[in-house]
């Protein structure tokens, strides 16, 4: 089987098998083995590390490594939004408009200056409206913004003015109110209803009850 093997050229392949008067082949080196440690080559290694160990002497000074202090590992690379991640939250979003509104759905009484309608609200829901409106003028405005109910008059008289005002709804100071009145003309500052619209108002509306004028 040798010489078979000899014939085709196999032989120098395998290092085992030698060719008939020939030396045998040299063993071919497999992968180094780790050096088996003599009682010796321990006693150094633990000497360099109790020496590595040791107190510095009073007065020895130990050269610094270089960059000593400084740590050579980089740092991981902060989130793309670190910089406006400052411990603040951002704002929640505020109550969503009741449609066909530019009201909340917090408002119980809704009014718009600038196309003269008014609504009604209960829960997100309009109850009442769009109703026709007569605010004030640029000598007499009436005031934009957030306000509450504070109290109500079914019959009431402009100490001011001396007119009547029925179904007052006293929303601001300086007695601006809802109440009943013409639309031919501007209020004083007050939100004038039609009759109907004025009652209804009137009974729907209670103390404490958010009013938005925009």
């Amino acid at each position: 089987m040798a010489t078979g093997l000899l014939g085709l050229g196999y032989a120098q392949a395998n290092p085992q098998v030698a060719a008939p008067g020939l030396p045998p082949a040299p063993a071919v080196a497999g992968p180094a083995q780790p050096a088996e440690r003599t009682p010796d080559d321990d006693s150094r290694h633990a000497a360099t590390s109790d020496r590595d160990l040791e107190p510095e002497a009073p007065g020895r000074v130990r050269a610094a490594a270089p960059n000593a202090g400084h740590s050579t590992a980089r740092r991981a690379a902060p989130p793309p939004d670190a910089a406006q991640n400052t411990g603040s939250k951002p704002a929640p979003p505020g109550p969503a408009l009741v449609a066909g509104t530019p009201c909340t759905v917090t408002a119980r009484a809704c009014v718009a200056l600038t196309e003269r309608l008014a609504w009604l609200i209960e829960g997100g829901v309009i109850r009442r409206g769009p109703v026709h409106i007569q605010h004030g003028d640029a000598a007499d405005p009436t005031p934009r913004g957030t306000f509450r109910v504070q109290w109500k008059a079914e019959q009431y008289t402009s100490r001011e003015y001396l007119t009547q005002m029925p179904y007052s709804v006293f929303f601001a100071d300086g007695g601006i109110a809802f109440h009943e009145g013409t639309q031919d003309n501007p209020s004083a500052g007050c939100v004038k209803l039609e009759h109907a619209d004025a009652e209804a108002f009137f009974y729907f509306l209670q103390k404490g009850d958010e009013v938005q004028i925009h």
